[in-house]
C-alpha cells in the first residue's frame, strides 16, 4: 500500500471520528459528491498541516458540493 493510500484511510478514520460517523457512511457520502478522488489528491496538503485543517476543509467541500 503506498503512502497515500495509507494516509487517505487514516484521514478517513480520523474524519469519521471527528464526526461521530462511521467511516462507510463518510466514504459513501464522498462518493456520492464525487469528492474521493479530489480528498486523495490533497495528500501532499493534508499530510503536512493539523489534520483539523483537512477537517475545516472537508466539511467545506461537501457543503459547497451539496448546495449545488
Amino acid at each position: 500500500m503506498n503512502k497515500e493510500t495509507e494516509f487517505f484511510i487514516y484521514l478517513l478514520e480520523k474524519y469519521a471520528e471527528y464526526k461521530k460517523i462511521s467511516t462507510t457512511d463518510v466514504l459513501n457520502t464522498l462518493e456520492q459528491l464525487d469528492l474521493t478522488n479530489f480528498i486523495y489528491n490533497m495528500y501532499e496538503r493534508y499530510h503536512t498541516e493539523a489534520i483539523e485543517n483537512a477537517f475545516k476543509d472537508i466539511d467545506d467541500l461537501i457543503k459547497e458540493q451539496k448546495s449545488n
